[in-house]
């Protein structure tokens, strides 16, 4: 039996929420700055007082928050996690025009999920008070997508996922499959983390990633000169609208997807030439010519180990046809299963304003007029499971 192609799968809409920006507006406003969006951060509820980095929620993103807990009392409870998951999916379904009654899949994923009211009733049960009656069903991982449906108010599959930072490429890696199986024609798809509390940055800190850097820029992703680790956690959320074919006024088209797990040697840390990066770059690719990549939005946390190892897998997949190279994470902080949502982000930018996003402290500028015709965008997470994803403009 003869093969049948894959059917065209465009990127109808997009939101986001993070340090940038709660519109389209606001975050290409911060693309153009040369100014990073990370602020300081007193870490709260330590026995010492820790004075840090983050990238938390602008001004405008925040107060969408504030709005959606007034017009909805009964989504005070939720976890923060999930109010961003509700607020991006409503944007871009808005944005998208799609009518409820087409069954729409949804998978909204996050690492850490609901760790902040998680956190907080934990911190209850230790000091032997009674915990919130809903603690159960309020901090399951799956209250991302079942919330956003029931918001939304659509019939379709709804899943959420953790698979760390991939999380959210994970996600549109999965409505990929299920709509060239022809089980769903419409998927939204993204991340959501709203992981800014102390365990977690304790976590980090840890693992000695957390950036001490009394500097501008904090977060030095890509710098091949620094010496130490300098990621610095963000918060945030993205959302995307993917359907089957191309109707005017398509964001982007998913030419490729790419995934790959490689055998680690210890628990959380890629091989010097991030083999999954290699593999899963050039599935992604697929026949399409790595010379005619313009852009790649690279995972690139700030970290050493981990900016030298993609970039090691950049150079045996391109050669000497590289492409342009750029990472969000010096503006928006590490958002973990969200940050392959705002990576997406920074493609669909590039797309559509025909711009390249540089880093000033590497000496580029921060929005370089270009032709953009295909960016291919990169995450990874502890377990070394890299995804890639190839978008292009509609034809």
């Amino acid at each position: 039996m003869e093969k049948q192609p894959h059917p065209i799968i465009s990127i109808r809409s997009w939101s986001t929420l993070s340090a940038l920006g709660g519109s389209e507006a606001t975050v290409l406003a911060s693309y153009q700055s040369v100014e990073s969006s990370l602020t300081p951060w007193s870490v709260p509820h330590l026995d010492y007082p820790v004075d840090t980095w983050a990238g938390r929620l602008s001004k405008d993103a925040q107060q969408q928050c504030a709005d959606l807990l007034t017009t909805h009392p009964e989504y005070a409870g939720l976890d923060p996690s999930v109010l961003y998951a509700i607020i991006t999916a409503r944007s871009a379904f808005s944005q998208a025009g799609w009518d409820k009654k087409t069954p729409v899949g949804i998978n909204i994923g996050s690492s850490r999920g609901a760790t902040q009211t998680w956190e907080s009733a934990h911190a209850d049960f230790m000091r032997g008070e009674r915990i919130p009656v809903l603690t159960s069903p309020l901090t399951t991982l799956g209250n991302l997508s079942t919330w956003v449906a029931q918001d939304i108010g659509v019939q379709g599959p709804e899943f959420s996922h953790s698979i760390t930072c991939s999380t959210s490429l994970h996600a549109l890696l999965n409505a990929v499959a299920w709509m060239r199986a022809g089980m769903v024609s419409r998927f939204l798809v993204g991340g959501s983390e709203a992981a800014l509390t102390p365990f977690t940055w304790a976590q980090m800190k840890a693992l000695k990633l957390v950036s001490t850097l009394n500097d501008p820029y904090p977060c030095r992703a890509l710098d091949p000169l620094k010496k130490a680790n300098t990621m610095v956690l963000g918060e945030g959320a993205g959302a995307l609208c993917l359907e089957v074919g191309i109707r005017p006024g398509a964001q982007a088209v998913v030419l490729g997807v790419g995934y790959a797990t490689e055998a680690l040697a210890h628990a959380i840390s890629i091989s010097d030439q991030a083999d999954c990066f290699v593999r899963s770059m050039h599935m992604a690719l697929g026949v399409h010519d790595p010379g005619q990549i313009d852009a790649v939005v690279m995972h690139a946390p700030g970290t050493v180990k981990g900016d030298r190892a993609e970039t090691a897998a950049l150079d045996a997949v391109f050669g000497a046809q590289a492409p342009w190279r750029t990472s969000h994470k010096w503006r928006t902080g590490h958002t973990f299963g969200a940050s392959g949502a705002l990576g997406l982000e920074c493609a669909l930018l590039m797309l559509k304003h025909q711009h390249l996003a540089g880093i000033p402290y590497l000496g580029q500028s921060v929005w370089r007029a270009a032709s953009v015709k295909k960016v291919l965008v990169n995450a990874v997470g502890f377990g070394g499971n890299a995804v890639s994803v190839l978008l292009g403009l509609p034809e």
